[in-house]
This record gives structure tokens, C-alpha cells and sequence, in this order.
């Protein structure tokens, strides 16, 4: 007799309580650098699932921290045939460095990019490598086309928003623009319109580099929107400064139109964001006065005194602008008075912040509060964040609950509707070594963004202090990327996350405990109004 279905989820449910808690005991052990007993722990997960990849990994990962080269490889193996094939994870994951002089391991490399190479004739031929040219060919156009139509038909997790566009309609719609096309800048300029019809963060059309160096320039200072004006908050060329473009001059036209219009007209149309703060973000921040190098715009500048004046600005690459003004660092930190630690988590790109984080952290734990600041964090990997808050609490904490499509083509000729993978949760454990237990509060913008919302949302959940400031980008997700003929590339969200509990941020923001927006009047003091009043939420 068959096993009842209702017998079924009982075993799956039981199955992953226990996957859980061996995860959970195993990241307990590589937080007290106890790695056999994080690889035993592994070992017990795999013995319920083996098809998950990752946890045959983690072993290996974990054996080869403990110096068991020949188990590393053996669990390197395991995690082979269950199809872990991230090799620029791979390449980089210091917690293998110690298998890098052994000569399994340029062997191991070779066939991981082996078994990539085989895979992308499938997902990412080499026929969409094609070169740069000024102009592509109307083949080569209609097929880039056809290949983000088909990649966001079938992987963008969001498909209410493909049924409320009729996404094959929408490629209808463009495809005698694509043909008429008379250039790959407008072609390209096309299939990001395209795109920004999702309005998702982490879905996106990128043109191919050479554009970047004349079409896609930005002008060599910074801005962004201060009470509903776009005022100037960075320079560091003196020659602009001897013209009057300073921190706190406000821009109020270009070309003679008013500088919101101009900007919604000239870029909001080819810029991928998830909610109006996002959108906003990529407008006045990141994208403002985004144009041809050869083109000069005149903008009218007033300062605080209401005195005008106009200059006609370069632009310059992104490229340029980011070496004039620096790199932000991941991780800062200082003493504030009163004994609190102001902590800036600007990226999680790699382990940075939460390394950095871990080194200073006898010092920190010091003072009587911590403010956390995210809100120029733009994302990374979210497991950087979970590492900082581990030291938040001493209970076992959730993270976020996340989806993807589970698109079955049977399904689809029998007439059932598509449905949802869910996700295993998984929670974090606490950092049992070192623990802060003062109050913590956290500051967030619209340019907190993906794997720092997972961070945000994952504080929130904890209960654990006060979220600041203002509401976050809304947007995260695992995208999807694939190349386009003549150089470009493109992305698809494929994920949706949420809170554990489902309440949505994704397209909303995670909203602040307490709404406190930038003053223009404190910008031009040199004052942080989020800032002070987290200060001032500080108990005596």
C-alpha cells in the first residue's frame, strides 16, 4: 500500500526539523572553530538529503578548516555529484585555501569548468559572446530580444507582473522597434526599457562597455534628493569647486527644464527599480545626469541663499568618477560620546565588514549602545550580516522566507496551474564566544538594499532594538545572469523573499520602527539628522 500523502509531509516536515538543527549545531561548532564536529554535523544532514549540494560542500569546507585534506576532497567529491558547480565561489572561499597546494585541486578546478562549460550550451551558449560592434545585426538583434523575453518568461519569479503586462504581447510590442533599431546604443536603450517594465531592482539590462565609455557617463560629482531637492553632496575636483559646485548647492534645472522632469523624461524610463524610494535612488543618485560624453548640459545651480547661477558640466565614466572619490570602505567604526559605537556596514560584498567587525569587536562591546549604519550598503551576501547579528543575540534567530518558481512542463500540458518552491528555512545561530547585550539601533535608507535588507529584516524579526531612518530600496532576490549579442548582459530575479513570516518588503521596503528623514538645513551644517536622532533615542 502506498504511504498516505498526508504521511509524506509529516516526513518532509520531520526531515527538515532535522536538517535544521544539524545546520544549526554545525554553524555552532565553526563558530568555536570546532570544525570535526561542524563536518560531523554535515555528515549527519547528508545522510537525510544528499541531494542538496550545499551541505556536501560545508563538509568539505569544514574538513579541510580542520586539516583533513584527503576527507575535504573525498566530501569535494560528494558535493561534485550533487552538483555544486560555483566556481567563482569555489575560487575564492578562503575556507578551502589550505586544499590550493594540493595538486587535486587544479584537477578539481578543471573539472567544475568543465561541467560549466557543458551546462551554459544549454543555458548560455557561447553564440551570445558575440563582439561589440556600432551596430548589430538585425539577426543578431531579434535573437537578444528572444533571449530576454524568454529568460524572464520562464525564471522572473514575479509572474502576476508577466500576466499583467502580457509579457508576449510586450515582445510583440518591441520587436519592430528592435528591428528598426539604427544603433546598438538605441538598440540597447530599447531592451532597458524593456526591462524597467518589470520594475524589479534585481532584473535589468546592462549595455555592453564600450557604451559605458561614451554614451552611459555621469557627471564628476555626486547628488541626491534632500526634502524633495537635488542637491549637490559630494566634489572633489577644485576646478568645479572654483565654479561654485559645492556640497549643499542645489541643481533646479537642466537645459533650461526643470531637474525632476528632465530626469524622469531622460532616465526613469531605462532604470530597473522596485519601489518610487528605489526608483528615486537610481534617478538622483546613482544614474542623475547619466548621458553622452560628448554632450555638455547646462544646469542651474542655487545655493542657500537663493543666488542662481548657471555652468555647463563634462561628464565622465562611472569608472573615473569612482576612482576620484575612493572606494567606501565595508566596515568603519568610532566612539561616539556618551560611550556609543557608531558601526558603518557599507557592504557585503565578501566577509569584510563581518571579519572587521569580529577583530574590533572587544573594543566595540565596550560601549553602552551600538548604532549600526547600513544606509549606503547596496548588498553582497547576506550571510555576511547574519555573522554581526549572531552577536546580537544568544537565541537562534530567523532569517527570511524565500520562493522560486517550480515550473514543470507536464504540468503546464495537463492544465494545472504553476505553483511555488519554498525554501527550507533555515535560522542563525547565536555566536556563543562573544555576545553584546547594550541597546542597538540601526539606520537604513532607500539605499539599503538586498543582501543589507535581509540584514534589516532579519534585526527586525529579532526584536532585538529600533530600525531608523528611512524606508529601504525593496528589492532582493537571487538574479539570474545571462549574456546578450555585442557585448551587453542581462539579469532575472528568480527568488522572492520575504520575512519569515511572509509579510512582504520586497517592493515595499523594510519599514523604519521610527521615520526620520535627511534636513536640507543640517546637510549644509554638516550635520547627519538620522544620525542625532538615533543619538538621541539613546537611554542616559
Amino acid at each position: 500500500m502506498a504511504q498516505s500523502s498526508a504521511n509524506t509531509v509529516t516526513d518532509r516536515k520531520e526531515q527538515t526539523k532535522l536538517l535544521q538543527q544539524y545546520a544549526s549545531q554545525a554553524q555552532a561548532a565553526l563558530h568555536a572553530k570546532d570544525y570535526l564536529r561542524a563536518a560531523e554535523q554535515y555528515e549527519k544532514a547528508y545522510s537525510i538529503d544528499p541531494r542538496i549540494s550545499d551541505i556536501s560542500y560545508n563538509a568539505a569546507c569544514a574538513y579541510a578548516l580542520a586539516g583533513k585534506t584527503d576527507l575535504a576532497f573525498a566530501w569535494l567529491e560528494k558535493s561534485f555529484k550533487a552538483g555544486y558547480f560555483n566556481l567563482e565561489h569555489i575560487k575564492k572561499d578562503s575556507d578551502l585555501d589550505a586544499l590550493h597546494a594540493d595538486a587535486r585541486w587544479a584537477k578539481y578546478l578543471d573539472r567544475i569548468q568543465a561541467q560549466v562549460k557543458r551546462d551554459a550550451k544549454l543555458w548560455n551558449s557561447e553564440v551570445w559572446k558575440s563582439p561589440y560592434a556600432e551596430q548589430l545585426s538585425e539577426d543578431q538583434r531579434i535573437a537578444g530580444l528572444s533571449k530576454l523575453w524568454s529568460e524572464v518568461k520562464y525564471n522572473f519569479i514575479y509572474t502576476d507582473i508577466l500576466k499583467e503586462l502580457d509579457w508576449d504581447a510586450v515582445y510583440a510590442k518591441f520587436l519592430p522597434r528592435v528591428k528598426a533599431a539604427t544603433n546598438t546604443l538605441e538598440y540597447y536603450k530599447i531592451l532597458m526599457e524593456m526591462g524597467a517594465m518589470l520594475k524589479d531592482g534585481h532584473t535589468g539590462v546592462y549595455p555592453p562597455d564600450p557604451l559605458y565609455a561614451t554614451d552611459f557617463t555621469v557627471p564628476p560629482f555626486r547628488t541626491r534628493l534632500i526634502e524633495g531637492k537635488v542637491i549637490i553632496t559630494e566634489v572633489v575636483d577644485e576646478s568645479l569647486r572654483k565654479q561654485g559646485i559645492l556640497p549643499g548647492v542645489e541643481i533646479a534645472r537642466i537645459n533650461q527644464e526643470p531637474v525632476k522632469e528632465w530626469a524622469f523624461k531622460n532616465t526613469a524610463p531605462y532604470a530597473s527599480a522596485s519601489t518610487p524610494q528605489d526608483l528615486e535612488s537610481r534617478v538622483f543618485i546613482y544614474q542623475f545626469l547619466i548621458g553622452n560624453k560628448a554632450d555638455k548640459p547646462q544646469i542651474e545651480l542655487r545655493d542657500a541663499a537663493g543666488k542662481t547661477w548657471s555652468v555647463e558640466i563634462e561628464r565622465v565614466s562611472f569608472g573615473q568618477r569612482n576612482q576620484a572619490f575612493g572606494k567606501l570602505p565595508a566596515f568603519s567604526w568610532k566612539l561616539l560620546p556618551g560611550n556609543i559605537a557608531y558601526v558603518a556596514l557599507n557592504s557585503f560584498g565578501d566577509d569584510t565588514a563581518a571579519q572587521e567587525y569580529m577583530k574590533n569587536f572587544a573594543e566595540i562591546s565596550k560601549a553602552k549602545a551600538i548604532i549600526f549604519d547600513v544606509r549606503k550598503n547596496g548588498g553582497g551576501n547576506g550571510s555576511v550580516g547574519y555573522k554581526v547579528l549572531a552577536t546580537l543575540t544568544d537565541k537562534d534567530f530567523a532569517t527570511s522566507r524565500a520562493e522560486t518558481r517550480d515550473y514543470k512542463p507536464s504540468y503546464r500540458a495537463w492544465g494545472r496551474q504553476e505553483t511555488n518552491f519554498v525554501f527550507d528555512t533555515y535560522s542563525e545561530s547565536p555566536n556563543p564566544n562573544i555576545q553584546f547585550k547594550g541597546q542597538v539601533i540601526v539606520l537604513t535608507s532607500a539605499q539599503t538594499y538586498s543582501a543589507a535588507e535581509d540584514f534589516t529584516v532579519a534585526f527586525d524579526t529579532m526584536k532585538r532594538g529600533t530600525i531608523m531612518g528611512e524606508a529601504t530600496g525593496g528589492s532582493t532576490g537571487q538574479p539570474l545572469m545571462f549574456d546578450l549579442p555585442g557585448g551587453g548582459s542581462a539579469r532575472v530575479c528568480t527568488k522572492k523573499d520575504s520575512y519569515a513570516d511572509g509579510k512582504p518588503f520586497v517592493g515595499v521596503g523594510v519599514q523604519p520602527n521610527i521615520v526620520v528623514r535627511p534636513k536640507l538645513a543640517d546637510f549644509r551644517a554638516d550635520r547627519d539628522t538620522v544620525l542625532e536622532a538615533a543619538l538621541a533615542q539613546i537611554k542616559p
